[in-house]
């Protein structure tokens, strides 16, 4: 079984749950027509479907090879790159100035669910540029845009993001790599970078590296951090390739999982190019606001990063449900004649439906926050472009922590129904499994995104975006009461459920929100001990909540004999009363964070 992506579904989202019909109504994209978009998700259908997603077992069977600094890609993975770029996916939501199409984010987002569905390793390549891109885009002068975003848009160059070491892990401010200035306006750059996702590779011309260093006398921690483009190859005044620079890859990572994408340790200044001691680099914006810029790839690295986890959990869900549906063990519980397939057993039904709502609820967050982010950077109007960016940035978070930690809550089960054949490595259903497990930990594990949650997103403005969420959440309530009056009884007792659990949902969402608010000064660290709750917890509220707004598509008279409509509600009451229960359980682990503190100081298992 191979992966077919979920064309329907998308369309579903974009009409119903994520407004891409408003969106094509802004300037920005007016010149957009419906079908395009629809062209374009069947196009991108058919490249993840048949050129991509063969490489997924290539890539995790064959690793790519290091040799003496140097780095080889298996050949299947470069044709499929080759297509990528001759297809202009990378430039998909980049600006046509710069050789883009130009096309919304929420668009992009459907593309590249695909891609991370169809081979998580290979996506990281593109992903890692397109935050560079957009990093410099913000932030890098004329004449480094001039030279650089072209070429990366084209997909003929690559990029990475450099920022942690050996010593620092996720706490930059113990960044050591350091840059000297020269006379020409270039800097010098030192140091060693560890974790470098795609940092040494032979699937494209050059190599655009975003490092974080450190100017002599520079403030202490990360107030002190500067950006600079370090390229593979030095980049000439007519756009040609130069010099090899001063950057080299010293190893690459065994991992878990995601064996496909080289992860390398890169020395800076170590003597080894055509340059002399230093890779030359060029300085983004001004020194000591490196972390900011960066800041700029890492939120979009984060939401690539969520949408990640949905492409592995839709890979997943299909491979369980073609399992499921051919595996024939056991007689029904109710009685058989003879042994059925392992769909029709409830437990496996169970999972097959955990699966398939997490999937298609994270799925929704990612596509509103998509569409928010679409409002932020191109709605006309400077207010909405401000509330939208506010919320976008509220949704990050989520979109990153909660839908990973789905993916692998999604693919272990993907492993359970498959048996004992799920633990064989050739079934392919661990790999999802593997893949996974590095989603929740890189580019800010689950804890860093509940902590920005809580800190920046919910102090910071005073519960003001929860607030507004909770009150549109309220308003879908309010549409499920009236759903009521022309539904029919089986729909009734639908939208009873659904109507029930996000009200209680949407109870405890409003009362963790007070928490925070109440609790954060005086109990610090009780309230941090259930950051990962509030973020759960957020999560699933927001997926029940577009679950419910999906439901309210499907009852409605003109869609109740549509067999999609049908299993999207099926879906969406699944959720309701297997999911959401979930959000009170998550409420009570954080009111407890004072008591569980308070013991935690005493004990030698956490505190050594």
């Amino acid at each position: 079984m191979t992966y077919r992506a979920p064309v329907p579904d998308f369309r579903f989202v974009f009409e119903h749950i994520a407004g891409m019909p408003d969106l094509l109504k802004l300037p920005a994209f007016s010149s957009i027509e419906s079908d395009l978009i629809d062209a374009v998700l069947e196009e991108n259908a058919r490249f993840t479907s048949e050129v991509v997603a063969p490489t997924n077992r290539i890539s995790d069977l064959n690793s790519p090879k290091y040799d003496n600094g140097t780095v080889q890609m298996p050949e299947e993975i470069h044709k499929a790159f080759g297509h990528f770029v001759e297809g202009g996916w990378q430039g998909l939501r980049h600006p046509e100035k710069w050789g883009g199409q130009g096309l919304p984010r929420l668009l992009a987002t459907a593309t590249t669910e695909n891609l991370y569905a169809a081979n998580v390793a290979f996506s990281l390549c593109p992903m890692l540029t397109d935050g560079v891109i957009e990093a410099l885009l913000l932030s890098g002068s004329d004449q480094v845009k001039q030279r650089y975003i072209e070429q990366l848009v084209s997909g003929q160059w690559t990029g990475t993001m450099n920022l942690t070491e050996s010593q620092a892990g996720s706490d930059l401010s113990m960044v050591k790599a350091r840059a000297v200035p020269q006379l020409d306006g270039t800097y010098r750059v030192f140091g060693q970078k560890i974790f470098i996702t795609f940092g040494e590779h032979d699937l494209a011309e050059n190599i655009v590296h975003l490092v974080l260093a450190r100017t002599a006398g520079a403030p202490e921690g990360v107030k002190g951090l500067s950006l600079f483009v370090v390229p593979k190859f030095l980049v000439n005044e007519d756009g040609s390739l130069g010099a090899r620079n001063d950057v080299f890859c010293a190893s690459l990572e065994h991992k878990l999982g995601i064996h496909g994408s080289p992860t390398a340790v890169l020395l800076f200044g170590d003597d080894k190019g055509e340059v002399g001691a230093g890779a030359i680099g060029t300085l983004v914006g001004e020194e000591n606001r490196g972390l900011e810029y960066m800041f700029i790839m890492m939120n979009a690295a984060r939401f690539a990063v969520g949408v990640q986890g949905i492409g592995v959990s839709e890979a997943a869900t299909q491979k369980a449900l073609a399992y499921a549906r051919d595996r024939i063990q056991s007689r029904a519980v109710e009685g058989s004649s003879g042994p059925v397939a392992i769909a029709q057993h409830p437990d496996v039904q169970r999972m097959l439906l955990t699966m398939r709502s997490l999937t298609e609820a994270t799925r929704s967050i990612a596509c509103v926050a998509a569409q928010v982010g679409d409002l932020a950077e191109d709605h006309p109007d400077a207010h909405v472009r401000k509330s939208n960016q506010a919320l976008y940035e509220y949704l990050v978070p989520i979109v990153k922590g909660f839908s990973t930690e789905c993916s692998l809550e999604v693919s272990s089960l993907g492993v359970q129904v498959h048996g004992g054949m799920g633990f064989i490595e050739e079934t392919g259903a661990a790999q999802f499994y593997r893949d996974a497990r590095i989603l929740t930990i890189y580019e800010g594990t689950t804890a860093i995104q509940a902590n920005d949650l809580i800190g920046r997103k919910t102090v910071r403005d005073g519960g003001a975006v929860a607030g507004f969420l909770a009150d549109s959440i309220q308003e879908t309530i309010d549409q499920l009461s009236t759903a009521m009056a022309t539904a029919n009884q089986e729909h009734q007792a639908a939208i009873d459920l659904i109507k029930t659990q996000l009200s209680l949902a949407l109870g405890s969402y409003r009362t963790a929100v007070r928490y925070v608010l109440e609790n954060t000064k005086s109990d610090t660290r009780a309230v941090f001990a259930g950051s990962v709750p509030n973020l759960m917890l957020t999560g699933y509220v927001l997926g029940g909540w577009h679950m419910a707004r999906a439901a309210l598509v499907c009852v409605d008279p003109a869609n109740v004999s549509d067999g999609f409509m049908q299993n999207k509600l099926a879906t969406a009451v699944f959720y309701a009363g297997h999911i959401l229960p979930r959000v009170q359980a998550q409420l009570a682990a954080m009111q407890a964070g004072a008591m569980v503190m308070q013991f935690a100081t005493h004990s030698d298992l956490v505190a050594g």
